[in-house]
């Protein structure tokens, strides 16, 4: 069975991957170097690594069921479950352990809804939802530590520290919206009740929310891959998912 996509064809790559060719092909040479073609006991993969990266990628980003997406690719549906669940971790991003001295960061949760109860909960979306701390560098945008996915019903406040993205950050400067309180990140001034706030806050705070906008942009364009609007992928496979198009994002970023 010959599929229709294929990494052969550059033209596929970047509708997919958001990648130019060039870097698409750098990401293959770090996986290979990874152990992602290594040699295993039993039949061998029916694509090459190429394909098989564009195949999880595309998966991503299209969240087509196996049935559909499949046969674009010419391999049965047990094959490319296969080739996701091998590969999807592989291609996930590694958070990074050291920060500059100067570093600014920024943290914000989002919601991705997730049909594996075991791990979701109702949210304020109404959905069944899982819960990722996302933190940014706040000059070059870049994702630095997705922490692990909570349910969807718990606080920023407290899926910030049990994600173990608190623990990732250490103690580098983070900036973060008011749904952070009492967690000694840079949070903007709350106005008490009768009074006003100075001048200086309101200067202060309108900096704040202007630079953790950035963040905001950050999920507007992770959200355009179609597995974080509805993920069917059971267990750890949610956070694989996020974890992989961040990485796609950083490598779309840097160029």
């Amino acid at each position: 069975m010959s599929g229709v996509i294929t990494a052969a064809e550059p033209s596929w790559i970047a509708p997919f991957t958001g990648l130019s060719p060039r870097c698409f092909r750098k990401l293959v040479t770090v996986l290979r170097r990874e152990g992602a073609d290594a040699v295993r006991k039993g039949r061998p993969w029916s694509l090459p690594l190429e394909d098989r990266a564009l195949l999880v990628a595309a998966y991503w980003r299209t969240n087509l069921t196996m049935r559909q997406l499949a046969p674009l690719f010419g391999v049965s549906k047990s094959a490319a479950d296969r080739i996701i669940d091998h590969l999807g971790p592989m291609l996930a991003l590694q958070p990074r352990k050291r920060f500059a001295k100067d570093a600014v960061l920024i943290v914000d949760g989002t919601l991705v809804p997730t049909r594996d109860h075991a791990i979701a909960e109702q949210s304020k979306n109404y959905r069944y939802s899982t819960n990722h701390q996302v933190v940014i560098d706040a000059d070059t945008r870049l994702v630095v530590v997705i922490g692990r996915p909570m349910p969807g019903n718990r606080n920023d406040c407290k899926a910030w520290e049990e994600s173990g993205a608190k623990a990732a950050v250490g103690r580098t400067l983070t900036i973060a919206d008011g749904g952070y309180p009492g967690t000694g990140l840079v949070t903007p001034h709350r106005r008490r009740k009768g009074e006003d706030l100075p001048d200086w806050k309101k200067a202060h705070n309108k900096s704040h929310k202007r630079v953790r906008a950035r963040v905001e942009h950050v999920f507007a364009r992770m959200k355009t891959w179609k597995i974080l609007r509805d993920c069917r992928l059971k267990g750890d496979g949610v956070h694989h998912a996020m974890l992989g198009i961040a990485r796609m994002h950083n490598l779309a970023l840097a160029g």
